[in-house]
C-alpha cells in the first residue's frame, strides 16, 4: 500500500483542535492515513513513542487483508486490529460502512486461515496473535475502526458483525478463552472527546463532602494540597457515577480484577471486604487534582468540601472498591491527597510525575537511581536532545510532537539489540527494566549518555529506513529494496539488524572494540545527527538482510535462532569489508572507544 504524505490528506481543512493536532503531529510522516489509528492509540493509551511503534505495527504492503495495524502489547492484556480511513472530503455524513465490514475479512486472515497461507506482510502478526490468544497472554481484543467523519449506525451494525466473527474465531482458537472482544467505531466525535479529555484533567466538576477525623493543609505559592481520610462508601459513589471520567488525568482508568493471588486489584478488593479497618494502613492511598477544597473544622470532625475531581494516582483502589457487589463497610477508609492549584504546567507535571500503573510500567522504577540521575545530567549537556530517564507523561504527552525526546522504553529497547539481545529488546522489553540483571547489563557505571546516543541513532536509522520503504511505491523499488522489505515484515526483524550491525563494528571500524559501552560519536552530537552518520552503514548493509532469515520461525524473531544467524551476517560482512573501505573509513573517523 503506498502512503501519502499528511499534508495532502485532507482538500478541506478542518478546524477542530483534535484536527489541528493530528496534523501537526504526523504532517511530515510517512504513514499516511494509517497514522489516524496511531493517533487514536496515543489519545486512549498515552503511548510515548508512536513513530517507532508505527514501524512495527502498520502492517504495509498492498495485501494486508484489510488490517491496517496490528498492536500487540502481552504485557499490557490487550490487543488491537485496526482498519484506518482518511477522508478526503470531511463533510461527507459518515464513514463507509464497508470499510467496517472488512475488518471481518482481517479478522479472518490473522485468526482462520491457516498459517502458510497467510501473506507476508500480516504472517508475523497473525502468529504472534494466535501464540497470545492460545497461551492465555492477553485479555482483551479491541477491534477499530478509526476514520475523521460522524460516527453512524450503519457503521456500528457491521462492527457488531465483525464482532461476533471474532470472537467465534477466537474460540476456535482456544475453546476456553474468556477474552473480552470489542469492536469500536472511533470516529471525528470520539476522536474529539478523547482530545478534549487528554487536555482537560478534570471532567467530573460535581460539588462533595464528606467527614473525617482531621485533616493538614500544605501550602505552596503555586499549589495548596489537603491530606485527609476518604471515606470508601464515597469512593464506590464516585466511581459507579463517574466511571472513566473519574480518571480524566491518569493514563489508564481501573484496569479490572482478576481472581488470581498475584493480582493486585483483586488484593485490594479483598482487603476492602474482608478488612476493612485496616484498609487505610495497607492502602498506599490517593492523589486527586481538584477545581477546589475548603475544610469546616470543628473539635469532633472537620467536614472536606470540594469540587471537581480527577484521580492521578490509586485509580486501581478506586475501581476495586467501586466494583464491590455491595456499598463498602462504613469503617473503610483510604488515604487521599486533594491538590489544587490555577498554574497549567504544574497540573500536567503532577499528572505527568503521579499516573500510577497497574501493570509496571517498568521505567518508573529507576527512574530515580543513581545511574539514570547522572545519565540526565550527562543529556543536559548534549545538543537538541531530550531524556526523560524513565518518566512517562499521558495521552497529551503522546500527541505532541518532540523530535529531539528519546523515550525511557525505545533507549533500552536500543541498548538491548545494540549489545546483543535482540529477543529481549522486542519481545520482553519490560524485562529491561524488572529485571536487575537485565537492567545491570545495559544501565551501569560505563553506560553514557553519548554512548545511549550511538545505539538509540542506530535503531532510529533502521526504524526510519523501514517505514520509508513502507511508505513507496512497490513499483518504484528495486529487487533488493522489495527483498530489504520483505525482511522488514518479520516480527522483531528492526532490533535483530540492530544486534547484527552491532555485532560487526569490528569491521567496519577495522579496530579492536574493547568495550562497546565505550563507544560513541567523536562529536557531541545530537541523536538526529547520529542517524545521519549511521545512514551510509544502513545503506551499505541492507542488502544482506537475507542472511539473517533464519532467525526467524513463521516470520517471528526467535532466541534459539538468532544467534546463529547474526554469526552468519558478521562473515559477509567481513568478507565486503575490503570493497566498502571508503564508507567504512568515513565512518570510523566520526566514531571513538
Amino acid at each position: 500500500m503506498t502512503r501519502t504524505n499528511q499534508k495532502s490528506g485532507c482538500e478541506r481543512k478542518m478546524a477542530e483542535p483534535w484536527y489541528e493536532a493530528y496534523t501537526a503531529r504526523f504532517s511530515d510522516s510517512s504513514f499516511g492515513s494509517d497514522a489516524i489509528g496511531l493517533f487514536a492509540l496515543g489519545l486512549v493509551y498515552g503511548i510515548e513513542d508512536l513513530d517507532s511503534l508505527g514501524a512495527e505495527i502498520i502492517t504495509g504492503g498492498g495485501n494486508d487483508k484489510k488490517c491496517d495495524l496490528v498492536y500487540l502489547d502481552v504485557e499490557e492484556s490487550r490487543a488491537i486490529i485496526a482498519q484506518c480511513y482518511l477522508a478526503s472530503n470531511d463533510s461527507k455524513p459518515a464513514a463507509p460502512s464497508n470499510k467496517a465490514a472488512d475488518l471481518g475479512t482481517a479478522i479472518g486472515w490473522l485468526l482462520n486461515r491457516q498459517i502458510d497461507q497467510v501473506p507476508d506482510s500480516i504472517r508475523g502478526s497473525a502468529a504472534e496473535l494466535r501464540d497470545a490468544i492460545k497461551n492465555r497472554k492477553i485479555d482483551e481484543i479491541g477491534i477499530w475502526y478509526v476514520h475523521n467523519l460522524p460516527e453512524s449506525k450503519n457503521v456500528n451494525d457491521e462492527l457488531k458483525t465483525v464482532e461476533e466473527s471474532a470472537l467465534n474465531a477466537v474460540r476456535s482458537i482456544c475453546s476456553t478463552s474468556t477474552i473480552r472482544i470489542s469492536a469500536r467505531e472511533i470516529g471525528r466525535k470520539t476522536l474529539k472527546e478523547l482530545f478534549e479529555d487528554s487536555r482537560a484533567p478534570i471532567l467530573v466538576p460535581d460539588k462533595f463532602s464528606f467527614r473525617a477525623n482531621s485533616s493538614f493543609e500544605i501550602h505552596t505559592d503555586s499549589w495548596s494540597s489537603l491530606v485527609t481520610t476518604i471515606p470508601g462508601r464515597l469512593l464506590h459513589q464516585l466511581f459507579n457515577t463517574n466511571k472513566e471520567k473519574l480518571f480524566s488525568a491518569n493514563v489508564r482508568d481501573y484496569l479490572g480484577s482478576r481472581a488470581s493471588d498475584s493480582n493486585i486489584n483483586n488484593g485490594i478488593k479483598e482487603t476492602a471486604e474482608k478488612d476493612p479497618e485496616n484498609f487505610w494502613v495497607f492502602n498506599n492511598g490517593i492523589t486527586a487534582i481538584v477545581n477546589d477544597f475548603y475544610v469546616k473544622k470543628n473539635n469532633k470532625s472537620h467536614t472536606v468540601n470540594f469540587t471537581g475531581i480527577s484521580i492521578v494516582n490509586g485509580a486501581q483502589t478506586t475501581g476495586a472498591i467501586g466494583n464491590l457487589d455491595s456499598e463498602p463497610d462504613k469503617k473503610l477508609f483510604a488515604p487521599i491527597r486533594l491538590i489544587k492549584t490555577k498554574d497549567e504546567n504544574v497540573v500536567y507535571d503532577i499528572i505527568k510525575f503521579n499516573n500510577s500503573q497497574n501493570k509496571i510500567s517498568a521505567s518508573d522504577f529507576r527512574s530515580t537511581d543513581l545511574v539514570r540521575r547522572r545519565l540526565k545530567k550527562e543529556f543536559d549537556a548534549i545538543p537538541d536532545t531530550e531524556y526523560e530517564a524513565g518518566r512517562r507523561g499521558g495521552a497529551s504527552d503522546a500527541i505532541r510532537r518532540r523530535p529531539n525526546l528519546l523515550p525511557s522504553y525505545t533507549v533500552g529497547q536500543a541498548l538491548a539489540a545494540f549489545h546483543g539481545d535482540p529477543v529481549l529488546s522486542y519481545d520482553k522489553k519490560s524485562e529491561i527494566w524488572v529485571n536487575d540483571t537485565n537492567y545491570g547489563k545495559l544501565f551501569n557505571d560505563r553506560t553514557t549518555g553519548r554512548h545511549i546516543v550511538f545505539s538509540y541513532s542506530l535503531l532510529k536509522c533502521v526504524l526510519d529506513t523501514k517505514t520509508r520503504l513502507l511508505s513507496a511505491n512497490e513499483n518504484s523499488l528495486t529487487e533488493i529494496e522489495l527483498a530489504t522489505l520483505d525482511f522488514f515484515q518479520m516480527k522483531g526483524s528492526i532490533y535483530l539488524l540492530v544486534a547484527a550491525i552491532s555485532d560487526c563494528l569490528e569491521s567496519i571500524i577495522g579496530r579492536k572494540i574493547a568495550n562497546k559501552f565505550s563507544l560513541q560519536f567523536k562529536d557531541n552530537i545530537s541523536a538526529t545527527k547520529g542517524v545521519e552518520v549511521w545512514q551510509p552503514i544502513v545503506d551499505v548493509l541492507l542488502p544482506l538482510t537475507g542472511q539473517l532469515q533464519d532467525g526467524f520461525t513463521n516470520k517471528r524473531i526467535r532466541a534459539d535462532k538468532a544467534a546463529s544467524a547474526i554469526t552468519k551476517f558478521r562473515g559477509v560482512v567481513g568478507a565486503i569489508a575490503i570493497a566498502n573501505k571508503a564508507i567504512f573509513e568515513v565512518f570510523a573517523a566520526k566514531v571513538e572507544a
